[in-house]
């Protein structure tokens, strides 16, 4: 057998090795075919009369004892320091260790880089002080069903779009003060679709007591359209778009879409789209007038419209 000298040998060879050897093969000769030495499979083998098939294993190179290693006590004041923010030369001096070792052990334990000991930044949540002050608007896209039920998996794309089967948009407007949400689900996210979109959600606002004043968007192609920014004024309502690449500034629509994916459109397997289109109305209402809000202290949002707690009576 053509092998290098002394090559490692893997557990089904070191099997081979102490099977052949039981056998009556000399140690020599079966050292010589797998290409290690003499004193190698003599190692093995007394490995495995010692401790058996477990003796064969591989084993960590890591020794049993290290004398020279840092003592914990040194090891936690170097961690100490460090949350100080000390410089790895200053916490040797103190420790009376090397920069390098303190540098060690600060790596082992996820502390060499000092920016990692800044605070996480404080969540700033803003609200303001009446409704219709401010609405949220946002779209999320969903895979249509044609019939065949789709997978529950959070994702819009695990239906049989290679059938031609397509899109629908949910549009949302969410009012930042109460958290009153308006939803349709219409066929595309376009300029025109988007600006009547709002038409019919400040009417529905209007209706139930709030006249919205501003908007929020981000800036999606249907929310920068003429038809869009025409509406705006036509309307009178304010129009602000968030920063680019920063959709937390329109948190609440973002969360307010996880809630309806979570609870509406993939709580169940649904046949069609129109019979999931036909859940979302009772569910809107649920969702507006019956379910607690963690944000408003386990209080539905329609308990902060002008008419909420007679639109509530109908839940209690």
């Amino acid at each position: 057998m053509n092998m290098h000298k002394n090559a490692r040998l893997t557990p089904y060879r070191r099997e081979e090795l102490v099977t052949r050897a039981g056998r009556g093969e000399p140690v020599a000769g079966l050292a010589r075919q797998l290409g290690i030495s003499i004193r190698t499979a003599r190692k093995w083998l007394a490995r495995h009369r010692a401790e058996g098939l477990i003796g064969l294993q591989d084993r960590s190179s890591r020794p049993h004892r290290s004398p020279r290693a840092t003592a914990p006590a040194i090891q936690l004041g170097i961690k100490v320091l460090r949350h100080q923010r000390w410089t790895c030369a200053q916490i040797g001096g103190a420790v009376g260790v090397s920069a390098a070792t303190a540098a060690r052990v600060l790596r082992r334990c996820g502390l060499s880089r000092r920016g990692r000991l800044e605070p996480p930044p404080l969540v700033q949540r803003y609200e303001h002080a009446r409704p219709g002050d401010l609405l949220h608007l946002d779209t999320k896209k969903l895979g249509r069903i044609a019939g065949v039920g789709h997978r529950i998996t959070g994702r819009a794309g695990n239906v049989n779009l290679h059938h031609g089967i397509g899109w629908e948009y949910l549009h949302i407007a969410i009012d930042d003060h109460s958290r009153v949400a308006y939803v349709e689900l219409l066929r595309d996210e376009r300029g025109v679709t988007v600006a009547g979109f709002l038409r019919r959600a400040l009417q529905w606002f209007r209706a139930h007591g709030v006249r919205v004043r501003r908007v929020l968007t981000d800036n999606g192609s249907g929310y920068i359209s003429r038809s869009f920014r025409a509406t705006c004024r036509a309307l009178h309502v304010g129009h602000r778009r968030t920063r680019p690449y920063t959709p937390r500034t329109n948190g609440k629509a973002e969360r307010f879409i996880q809630t309806a994916l979570r609870e509406w459109a993939y709580v169940r397997p649904y046949y069609t789209s129109a019979e999931r289109a036909g859940i979302l109305p009772g569910w809107l209402e649920h969702y507006n007038c019956a379910r607690p809000h963690g944000s408003l202290e386990a209080q539905p949002p329609m308990s902060r419209f002008p008419e909420g707690n007679n639109l509530m009576l109908v839940h209690s």
